[in-house]
This record gives structure tokens, sequence and C-alpha cells, in this order.
């Protein structure tokens, strides 16, 4: 019923930029916080960056000031700019909307966290 798609990942140079993008669909009623995570091979998923409705970002210390998240409410869309790319932030990076709700028709849904489906993100010369 909820759905959260990804777009624009790919392969870039070290020093370049990629936007990523993520959509959530569905009955959405509304979404506490959306977010973007990364995973490496070999290593453990983490935060990259993550804004609330209000418009409180966060960010990971690796990305500041490279990093831009950027949210459309009335979308349920989340952006991440992502410029000055390094080798170091190669991987498969996940949109999670954290604290989603629904509706179904007849009542409203618990808060639930959901993730896209993962969009790969290369940097190499």
């Amino acid at each position: 019923q909820v759905q959260l798609v990804e777009s624009g990942g790919g392969l870039v140079q070290p020093g370049g930029s990629l936007r990523l993008s993520c959509a959530a669909s569905g009955s959405i009623f509304s979404i506490n916080a959306m977010g973007w995570y990364r995973q490496a091979p070999g290593k453990q998923r983490e935060l990259v960056a993550a804004i609330t409705t209000g418009g409180s970002r966060n960010y990971a210390d690796s990305v500041k000031g490279r990093f831009t998240i950027s949210r459309d409410n009335a979308k349920n869309t989340v952006y991440l700019h992502m410029n000055s790319l390094k080798p170091e932030d190669t991987g498969v990076y996940y949109c999670n909307a954290a604290g989603l709700r629904y509706y179904t028709g007849a009542y409203y849904s618990l808060p639930t966290d959901y993730w896209g489906q993962g969009t790969q993100v290369t940097v190499s010369s």
C-alpha cells in the first residue's frame, strides 16, 4: 500500500555531483522524518542525512558541507544533493520514511518505518 521509489544513482568521478530522489506513494497521511542511509560493501548501514516535517536537518559528519537534504512535504518526496563526491561515498543508498501513517479508508495506520529498494552510487575514476 505504501511504496518508496528511489532514483538518481549512478557512476560519477571524484569531485562530481549527483542528486538522489525518493518519492513515497500511497494513501499517506503523515511522515515524521525522511532520510537517506547508505551501506558500503562489508560495512553496516549508516545514516547519511535526515529531515523532519518541520525542516530540521541532521547530517553525518563525513558529508557535512558537501551534501544537502531537502524535502517536498506536499509530494512526500525527499532529495539528496551530493557534491564533491569522494570514493568513500560509494555504496547503496536507501531512502527511509520514519513514522509514516497511511489511511486505509477506514482508519489511520500506526506509525511505521518504510525503506526504499536502494540505489547504487559509485564514485570512481
